[in-house]
């Protein structure tokens, strides 16, 4: 039987946006929150110092590439992920369900389970309900996401429904397995474009009462609009009480609207991959720091900002590290698009706190 690990502070009078605390083995964590990517066991560029300073509340690894490598066994004997990695905070492991989508080429699925070919030396593997569940188990993340069929945009009504469907089964059968005391387990509604799949599927999760509920199946090339209409499907079937998680999104002005729709978590590659290739997020928009532009700006990175790469450096330092490929370049400018994110989900917390996420969202929809 789920734990109660979720609590609601403060719920916004104008829109469905809350502000919540997410209890987990490593601590709470408060919500509306963005949890930085960390696929194969560390956030790109940063170290556990930085997570800590940086105010990284949780951040994501990816279940199936763990296994793959260096696998399981060596992560379970350094003490799960918090000890391989040698950091603190929460974790939330993806079951591998998104590399049913993203590895296409290099599976094949079926109602049991999905094969791959491993994509670092083309080995067979075998990932189902029990193998995915066994996987994050021994990991030792604190939230263990489901496993789904994440189905492509465009897509037939016939297509998503099939991927409706396995993915209930899947979810039933993830939803039997063991799980070490006080770890958390997901749901996930899939369904494409179809408001009449994402409800059948975000009801039929609801009923088999995990700890929390993700939307899933949203940014995978579709545009804005569908998106949002994707998660206004899925939103309002999920129970009110459990924490939300919007997978995958991670641009501002979508996260604002989704928090809007009453959505508490997120994750996204967007901040970390930016920065290994040289753009600079800001609250008014990213540019690219590697433009001739910026040779001899002697501005920060963005004016204002008090991270660690702010307050110490210039734009064209910065631009000089990055044009010669210096490792140092990457380190700073990710620090900084982190920074800005975590400042950009404190700024909700405050305005859902305050009574004013109202007049914040409006000022976001200006910013776009």
């Amino acid at each position: 039987m789920p734990m109660q690990s979720f609590n609601i502070l403060k719920r916004d009078s104008q829109t469905s946006a809350r502000l919540g605390r997410l209890q987990t083995a490593h601590g709470p964590v408060n919500t509306p929150v963005f949890m930085p990517v960390g696929t194969q066991g560390t956030v790109k560029a940063l170290t556990p110092a930085h997570i800590d300073e940086l105010g990284i509340e949780m951040f994501l690894c990816n279940a199936y590439h763990l296994n793959d490598r260096p696998g399981t066994g060596v992560i379970a004997a350094c003490g799960g992920l918090h000890g391989f990695m040698g950091v603190r905070k929460p974790i939330l492991t993806d079951s591998g369900g998104f590399q049913v989508f993203s590895l296409a080429s290099r599976r094949s699925i079926s109602d049991e389970g999905v094969e791959f070919n491993s994509h670092i030396d083309g080995r067979r593997l075998f990932l189902g309900p029990a193998e995915a569940m066994a996987i994050q188990r021994e990991l030792g993340s604190d939230v263990a996401m489901v496993l789904d069929e994440c189905a492509p945009y465009p897509c037939s009504r016939e297509y998503a429904s099939q991927a409706v469907a396995r993915t209930l089964k899947w979810a039933a059968a993830c939803a039997g397995q063991p799980r070490a005391p006080g770890r958390l387990v997901f749901g996930i509604v899939q369904g494409g474009m179809y408001a009449e799949l994402r409800r059948r599927c975000a009801e039929e999760l609801s009923a088999m009462n995990f700890d929390g509920l993700a939307v899933g199946g949203v940014s995978v090339g579709e545009p804005e609009d569908v998106l949002l209409a994707g998660i206004r499907d899925s939103v309002g079937f999920l129970p009110p009480e459990k924490p939300r998680y919007l997978m995958g999104v991670g641009e501002f002005g979508q996260m604002a609207e989704a928090v809007a729709m009453g959505i508490d978590m997120f994750d996204c590659v967007i901040p970390t991959r930016l920065a290994r290739n040289g753009a600079a997020v800001t609250r008014h928009g990213r540019y690219p720091l590697k433009a001739a532009l910026y040779k001899d700006d002697l501005k920060p990175v963005e004016e204002g900002c008090g991270c660690y790469a702010c307050r110490n450096f210039t734009r064209a330092y910065l631009r000089h590290l990055l044009n010669s490929d210096e490792i140092l370049g990457i380190v700073l400018l990710t620090i900084h698009n982190i920074y800005c994110y975590m400042q950009f989900m404190a700024e909700i917390r405050a305005a859902i706190e305050n009574g004013a996420f109202g007049k914040f969202l409006a000022g976001v929809r200006t910013d776009k």
